[in-house]
């Protein structure tokens, strides 16, 4: 099992108060340290939109390449793309959202349109050894349209696989999903796009987020996302809430003997100090409650 660490980009970019580009580097570095291996870093967005994401180019630049390390930028359309292969990214993902309203207001544009900036995105990843990867968002719900047919989904998805992605992704964007439809609905995807790796990316709005990570595993999902602390959210999408702890997760995946080559303490260590960056605790419990069997030094901490 792969964990993806969107802390970086999609754990910080809701956050109110601008975090230092030297804390961002810092903060990679850490994961990184902790055995996380792909790692979501910036996105390429509109400063004006995500005053968050403004210094993407100096995180990268900021950033040394490491064999085994990919650094993944978001791209939502081909400027956006541009920007990323400049900077070094080594991997892009891009969003295209299964409901045509949040689609506008994340992208300012329909879904057709947005499949169609993927395709010509991966065509030119590719022909630049970049890895081009995409996510299907709001696959589960809309906080606008409400209910997504899953035959949207998976049609969407059909298409998307034409640009030959390195993965294909299904995002509950708003945290409305229960395990029985992530069950379901990758099940489903893995017949109309078989060989390509799927990746789960959920929101713990309320409260769902852990179990239907489990339920991923269980369906034969290859990566999941997960941001450190549970920190994050959507700044288009009401209420929306931060991504699974990656701790949590991988607290979960060490005790059913999940293998993912991160080590669980290092990042523990991690999310306290993201906490003391933001200066507010993190949403992540594992932070609170510590590892079990608690060790010495939990212990001495209470």
């Amino acid at each position: 099992m792969n964990l993806l660490e969107v802390g970086p980009r999609d754990g910080l970019q809701n956050e109110s108060r601008i975090v230092p580009t030297a804390a961002k580097i810092e903060m990679i570095e850490r994961l990184v340290a902790a055995g996380l291996r792909r790692l979501e870093v910036t996105s390429f967005v509109s400063p004006k939109r995500v005053p968050q994401m403004a210094d993407a180019e100096a995180v990268l630049a900021g950033l040394p390449a490491r064999d085994g390390v990919s650094y993944i930028g978001l791209v939502l359309n081909r400027k956006g793309f541009d920007r990323a292969r400049a900077a070094g990214c080594h991997e892009v993902g891009m969003a295209v959202v299964a409901s045509d309203t949040f689609n506008r207001r994340n992208q300012g544009v329909d879904t057709r349109e947005s499949v169609a900036a993927w395709l010509e995105i991966a065509r030119e990843a590719h022909a630049s050894d970049i890895k081009p990867h995409i996510t299907l968002s709001t696959a589960f719900g809309c906080p606008f349209e409400g209910e997504i047919d899953p035959r949207r989904v998976l049609e969407l998805a059909q298409e998307c696989a034409r640009g030959d992605p390195i993965e294909i992704a299904l995002a509950d964007t708003v945290g409305v999903a229960v395990p029985s439809q992530v069950s379901d609905l990758f099940g489903r995807l893995r017949e109309v796009v078989p060989g390509v790796a799927l990746r789960a990316h959920f929101h713990n709005t309320r409260n769902t987020g852990i179990a239907n990570a489990y339920a991923a595993v269980m369906a034969g999902v290859e990566t999941l996302d997960a941001s450190v602390g549970g920190i994050g959210g959507c700044p288009f999408a009401p209420a929306a809430t931060g991504n699974i702890p990656t701790e949590d997760v991988l607290y979960m995946l060490d005790r059913m003997g999940v293998d993912t080559g991160v080590s669980l303490q290092p990042l523990l260590e991690t999310s306290r100090w993201v906490q003391e960056q933001l200066g507010r605790p993190v949403p992540g419990m594992l932070v609170k409650a510590g590892t079990f069997p608690r060790n010495e030094q939990q212990t001495k901490n209470g």
